[in-house]
């Protein structure tokens, strides 16, 4: 059995191939940047004082950590819809990836959050440091810093799941890619160059945030360490 690979076929559909890795580039940041945001508060949520809080963010963590993210994204996308409030499929996919990568961020930051050794809080409260310096400067960034190789891994396949997006109709790299084998009944042909977009996606993603990590943290910069 032979087969006879057609990839100049797709030569045509360059253009719309690049709109979608365009649009999973959009996506994956948009939802990074938001997601950090939103696991990083829930995480000082669930490591604070009010029970309140704590309870609150504890329940956002279990739901969205116990639901596929495909079911999160129809109720999202169709739930709003039937409130008589309409989004564009590509608003959303972000706002469904923001809720479920913040999900994750939280249980992550937490861990680094919690790995802070008390002695060192101590130690900056009799240095006369205000809890906002403390929280900040002797927490925080130490907790993200130690966390960080996590937090990368998190985002990369964050921008991977982004292909789920394609289920409402989202312009994304796989809906392309659907919309283009079902034109060209180049199937085989259409998913090796997809998944190959998505290989080199994962890796410049994946370099893209250890080097912000480095420029980062000044402490890996002296030591010349890898994160």
């Amino acid at each position: 059995m032979s087969y006879q690979f057609h990839f100049h076929d797709l030569l045509p559909y360059a253009d719309q191939f690049a709109h979608g890795v365009w649009l999973t580039i959009q996506l994956s940041v948009a939802a990074t940047i938001a997601g950090f945001v939103l696991g990083t508060l829930s995480a000082i949520a669930r490591t604070g004082r009010s029970a309140v809080l704590r309870r609150t963010a504890g329940i956002y963590v279990d739901v969205i950590r116990n639901t596929p993210l495909l079911v999160q994204l129809f109720i999202i996308y169709f739930g709003i819809a039937t409130l008589g409030l309409r989004v564009p499929a590509n608003v959303a996919a972000t706002i469904a990836l923001v809720i479920n990568i913040g999900a994750y961020v939280c249980e992550i930051m937490r861990a680094g959050i919690e790995a802070v050794p008390k002695a060192q809080v101590e130690a900056a409260e009799c240095l006369g440091l205000s809890p906002a310096q403390t929280y900040w400067h002797v927490i925080l960034q130490p907790a993200v810093e130690r966390v960080y190789p996590a937090l990368v891994s998190q985002f990369v396949l964050l921008m991977l799941a982004s292909s789920i997006t394609s289920q409402i109709s989202a312009e994304e790299l796989t809906a392309v890619a659907n919309r283009i084998q079902s034109d060209t009944f180049l199937s085989f042909e259409t998913y090796i160059v997809v998944g190959a977009l998505y290989l080199a996606l994962s890796f410049l993603m994946r370099w893209v945030l250890l080097g912000i990590g480095f420029l980062s943290f000044r402490r890996q910069r002296k030591l010349g360490t890898p994160l």
